[in-house]
C-alpha cells in the first residue's frame, strides 16, 4: 500500500510519535520501566493498528473456549465509558459506565465469567483477584500495548484489509507503534479474511509478516461467521428480511456486505465507533422505520450497538419497531483454531497457577 501524496505531508509528524512510542518501548526493554508480572495466566489481545480489527470477537473466542475449564475474567481499559477507574461489571452498570465491547461481553457471559474495567491494568488485576478470588485466567483485552503488564501469551490482530505491513504510524497511517513492535507477538491472526482466501494469498501475508516478527511465530487467518439475527426484546417477532441497517462501529462494510448478500437491504444507517445514541437518533430511527412501513421492515444492528438501543430510557419509542442483532463469531481457516488454542493452552500451562481458595 503506497502512500498517498497528502500523507507524506504528515509523514515527519510520523516519524516524530514513531520515535516516541519507540523510546517508551526501549525503556520497558531495557527496564527501566518496569512491567509487572502476576501469579494468574494473563493472554492479551490487541493490535498495532487503531480501529476495528476484531478483538472482541477474538476474546469472546476464547471465552468461549475456556469458561468451562476456568473461573475466568476478561479486562478491558473500557474505551468509551464516561467513568474512570477500576469498575467491576454488576448487572447496574451499563455500556456507558464500562465501555460498549465489555458491556456486550457481559451482556452474553454474565454469571459465567467476571467482567473488569480500569485503564491502568496493573491496579486493576489486583483488584479482580480480591472481587473474585477464585479467578484462575484473566483474557486482556486490547493490551498490546498496555507494557505495564507483562502478558504471559501475546496474541496480535490485523486485518486482511488493512495489514500492518502496509500501513504506517499515526497521523499517515492508523499504526499506535512501528511494525516492528510485532516482534512481542507469540502468535498473529490476520482477521476479516475473506472467504475465497487463497493459499497464494496466504503465503503473501506469511512472508510479509514474518519481515517484522519473530521467525517461529505463526500466522493464522480468520473469517467472520455471522449467525441468525435474533430479536433483541426477546419476542421472537417475524425476521421480514427487509432490512433498515443500523451501525455504530469502527467499519460496516462486511456487515453491509454480508446483509445485502443474504436479506433486502432498505436503508442504511451508520455512525462512528462508540457512538452514543441520542434520543434524535431514535427518533429519527422511528421516522425512517415509518417510512417503510408497508414493507414490513426490521432494523438489524450489530451485538454492540444492540445493547445501547436496549436502554430502558428508549423503551417506549421502539417497543413497536423490531430489532434484530446479527451475532458474529471468529473461524479460524483449517485447524487454525486447534493449535492457537493449543498454545494460549500451553502457555496457560507452563504458568502453573493454583489459586489458593
Amino acid at each position: 500500500m503506497a502512500m498517498s501524496p497528502y500523507r507524506w505531508l504528515l509523514y515527519p509528524f510520523s516519524l516524530a510519535y514513531e520515535g516516541i512510542t519507540s523510546w517508551r518501548n526501549s525503556m520497558f526493554d531495557s527496564g527501566v520501566k518496569k512491567s509487572s508480572s502476576f501469579d494468574v495466566p494473563c493472554i492479551a489481545v490487541g493490535n498495532l493498528a487503531m480501529g476495528g480489527t476484531g478483538k472482541t470477537p477474538m476474546v469472546e473466542f476464547l471465552v468461549e473456549a475456556y469458561k468451562d475449564q476456568y473461573p475466568l475474567a476478561t479486562l478491558s481499559r473500557g474505551y468509551g465509558r464516561r467513568t474512570k477507574g477500576y469498575i467491576l461489571a454488576d448487572k447496574f452498570t451499563g455500556p456507558e459506565d464500562i465501555g460498549d465491547e465489555p458491556y456486550q461481553i457481559y451482556s452474553k457471559y454474565a454469571g459465567q465469567i467476571t467482567v473488569a474495567v480500569g485503564e491502568k491494568r496493573a491496579l486493576a488485576i489486583p483488584q479482580i483477584l480480591n472481587d473474585a478470588p477464585e479467578t484462575s485466567l484473566i483474557f486482556l483485552d486490547d493490551a498490546f500495548q498496555h507494557r505495564y503488564v507483562k502478558a504471559d501469551f501475546y496474541i496480535m490482530l490485523t486485518t486482511f484489509q488493512r495489514p500492518f505491513f502496509e500501513d504506517y504510524v499515526v497521523p499517515a497511517g492508523t499504526l499506535r507503534e512501528k511494525r516492528e513492535g510485532a516482534q512481542r507477538a507469540q502468535a498473529v491472526v490476520v482477521t476479516k479474511c475473506p472467504k475465497s482466501l487463497s493459499s497464494q494469498q496466504q503465503e503473501h501475508y506469511k512472508s510479509e509478516i514474518i519481515k517484522y516478527t519473530k521467525k517461529d511465530c505463526p500466522v493464522y487467518f480468520s473469517s467472520l461467521e455471522y449467525g441468525a439475527p435474533y430479536d433483541i426484546a426477546g419476542k421472537d417477532r417475524y425476521f421480514s428480511g427487509n432490512v433498515i441497517l443500523l451501525t455504530g462501529i469502527a467499519s460496516n462494510a462486511l456487515v453491509k456486505e454480508k446483509v445485502k448478500a443474504n436479506f433486502n437491504l432498505l436503508e442504511t444507517l451508520e455512525y462512528s465507533d462508540h457512538h452514543r445514541y441520542q434520543m434524535k437518533d431514535i427518533e429519527g430511527l422511528k421516522r425512517i422505520y415509518q417510512n417503510y412501513k408497508t414493507q414490513n421492515p426490521v432494523v438489524l444492528t450489530t451485538e454492540k450497538d444492540a445493547v445501547k438501543l436496549k436502554d430502558d430510557n428508549y423503551a417506549g419509542f421502539l417497543k413497536e419497531i423490531p430489532i434484530f442483532a446479527l451475532p458474529v463469531k471468529v473461524h479460524l481457516e483449517g485447524n487454525g483454531d486447534q493449535e492457537l488454542l493449543k498454545q494460549v493452552s500451553q502457555a496457560i500451562s507452563n504458568k502453573g497457577y493454583h489459586r489458593e481458595v
